[in-house]
């Protein structure tokens, strides 16, 4: 099978996977009454890709150590993510449905019906998962452009600044609300909060930017100008979609605010100002 071939299956593959994910995380929405599970899936919809590309890779013989590596680093950011929304839906929001879901739909899911979750909400991060998520199914099944290995590294590098700014950034604010309301800070400004509103956003787009370098540019030219509109588009997803922007119309009314937004950038991070 050509290089072209294998990469075409993988990322149909990977759209399969993808259809699946969503069908099943919308009937168990259904079932649940939450449309906040698909939080949960987001991360674990990844993995199942990067799984598939691994799987296809093998069969097609077009394996090579970084399949394994590109596996390794989706596995560990998404194993992560969905463990943390997890724990925070069961423990933070008691299973309640997100508020931030319930402003997007404009009522809970009973109120506004299946049709209106799948379209507003199931479809659209299907889409960008599946989009997001390319340079992962192309470069788990393409050899490294001779002379560019470095760029996987690189790509790891980034992933891990991501990654750090993305786990760091959930722990330090987990910690901040296990204080009494009367004794913390009205607004969370500690640790890297100081650095970006925005933290765990940030990190996660620098995630698949990482990904991005090692799986797509590090192919080659053609496989990264063909890709890198993905991480792009993720870093907008998270920036002016369902993320920062989306939580911000929330955060804003809370005491301190004006203030805490006016010295402290919205996702791109720089040194804390007093």
């Amino acid at each position: 099978m050509s290089p072209l071939l294998t990469a075409l299956v993988s990322v149909g593959v990977a759209l399969v996977c993808v259809v699946v994910t969503m069908t099943v995380t919308a009937l168990r929405a259904r079932q649940l009454g939450v449309v906040a599970v698909v939080d949960v899936a987001w991360g674990l919809g990844f993995v199942l890709v990067a799984v598939s590309s691994t799987v296809v890779a093998y069969a097609a013989a077009a394996d090579s150590w970084r399949t394994l590596l590109l596996l390794a680093l989706v596995a560990v950011w998404g194993g992560r993510l969905a463990w943390h929304v997890r724990s925070r839906a069961l423990g933070e929001h008691q299973g309640a449905e997100d508020p931030r879901y319930a402003e997007m739909l404009g009522g809970s899911l009973p109120e506004v019906g299946m049709a209106e979750a799948v379209r507003r909400v199931f479809l659209v991060q299907g889409v960008a998962q599946w989009f997001v998520s390319l340079p992962v199914a192309v470069g788990a099944v393409l050899l490294i452009e001779p002379g560019w290995s470095w760029l996987v590294w690189v790509g790891v590098a980034v992933w891990a600044v991501g990654l750090y700014f993305e786990a760091v950034g959930d722990r330090q604010l987990a910690a901040y609300k296990k204080q009494p309301r009367e004794s913390r800070p009205k607004v969370m400004d500690q640790g890297l909060w100081g650095w970006t509103r925005h933290p765990n956003y940030f990190g996660d787009a620098c995630v698949w930017w990482g990904l991005w370098l090692a799986g797509g540019l590090a192919s080659g030219w053609v496989a990264g100008l063909a890709t890198v509109l993905c991480p792009v588009a993720m870093t907008l997803f998270l920036r002016n979609v369902t993320g920062a922007k989306l939580l911000e119309r929330k955060m804003s009314q809370r005491e301190g605010w004006d203030e805490y937004a006016a010295r402290v950038p919205m996702f791109f991070p720089r040194p804390p100002r007093r």
